[in-house]
């Protein structure tokens, strides 16, 4: 397995982490438990290290299945989980973001109960709360790193000015934020510039474009009725037309290099510098093994300037999430 360092000073992981998310949420057609952790057990056997999840996965059923995978085998793992979204259990699509001192200092308690552990490995603000001062938060997230309960510390979905601001209080060892040919924000809002100039790591989610970029959707039917896609802008309508399209420009392109556009979509991200540590997740271990493959597949520089054309930044249409969600992030 390849490697890779969280920043210029950070730990170092797999050059693929494994994003658990969809074993329990979001993407309708959850499948059982045991092949979930099977899922998880050949990732490791295979020299994934980082494995990602969250509280609000669930809610907090994901950390649970991780932690029931991981138990006999926590030393093979570099464990990150998230806290700050609260859901609201009679509304599914009703959520907050929380981000009081106290509120991290008794979410990590719970983490740490549902995941069996003595210790998170990388604990991150999930969504920064606009209501509190992000120096409070961190400060609180640093005191758990003094006690012993995490060892470093990650924002997701900050502004570049929100980074600096947390780092300032304590190291920031990783940004998570989506990132992959039809999510290129972070190249032009100063995210990736910023954790590049600071030396944090960078973690791309949904590198695979939440499944799209594989091409193996073709039609918003496709999705199970309780899968949150069907509310996404992107997977709308003309909107749906349109970027399906794009996807389409990429399978001849991969096509042509004898790979999966799944494989090429992650190429590219991976491509894209050595501080970045994708994430792609799944619940089948047929993509397991083939998001592995990715890296194998090197690109020329003439293959990248190829994609850049063909899938240029700011080529997809509809925003990322839909409005509630969208308003959840820092920007």
């Amino acid at each position: 397995m390849q490697t890779r360092t969280l920043g210029r000073t950070g730990p170092t992981v797999s050059a693929l982490g494994l994003g658990c998310m969809g074993m329990s949420a979001f993407y309708g057609g959850r499948g059982s438990d045991a092949d979930s952790i099977a899922v998880i057990h050949r990732a490791l056997e295979r020299g994934v290290t980082l494995l990602d999840t969250a509280d609000m996965y669930g809610p907090h059923t994901n950390e649970v299945l991780v932690g029931k995978a991981i138990a006999d085998r926590r030393d093979q793992v570099f464990l990150a989980t998230k806290f700050g979204i609260r859901l609201e259990p009679s509304d599914t699509a009703a959520r907050s973001v929380d981000g009081r001192p106290e509120y991290v200092i008794a979410a990590c308690e719970a983490s740490l109960q549902r995941l069996g552990v003595d210790h998170i490995d990388l604990y991150y603000q999930h969504r920064v709360d606009g209501t509190v001062p992000i120096e409070d938060t961190v400060g609180a997230m640093a005191r758990l790193v003094e006690q012993g309960k995490v060892r470093f510390l990650g924002l997701s979905e900050a502004s570049a000015g929100t980074i600096r601001r947390a780092h300032a209080v304590h190291p920031v060892t990783a940004v998570q934020t989506e990132y992959s040919l039809w999510s290129r924000d972070p190249e032009e809002n100063g995210v990736l510039a910023t954790v590049r100039e600071l030396g944090i790591g960078f973690v791309p989610y949904s590198p695979l474009g939440r499944g799209f970029l594989t091409g193996a959707i073709r039609n918003p039917a496709d999705f199970e009725a309780d899968d949150y896609r069907r509310q996404s802008p992107r997977f709308q309508g003309g909107n749906f037309d349109r970027n399906l399209a794009l996807v389409d420009a990429v399978t001849a392109m991969a096509s042509d290099k004898g790979v999966t556009p799944g494989q090429l979509a992650l190429a590219w991200v991976l491509a894209q510098g050595d501080d970045l540590v994708p994430i792609p997740g799944t619940k089948r271990l047929a993509y397991l093994e083939e998001n592995l493959g990715a890296l194998q597949v090197q690109l020329s520089p003439e293959e990248l300037a190829r994609i850049d054309a063909i899938f240029p930044a700011d080529a997809a249409v509809g925003a990322r999430y839909a409005p509630a969600a969208m308003a959840t992030l820092n920007r």
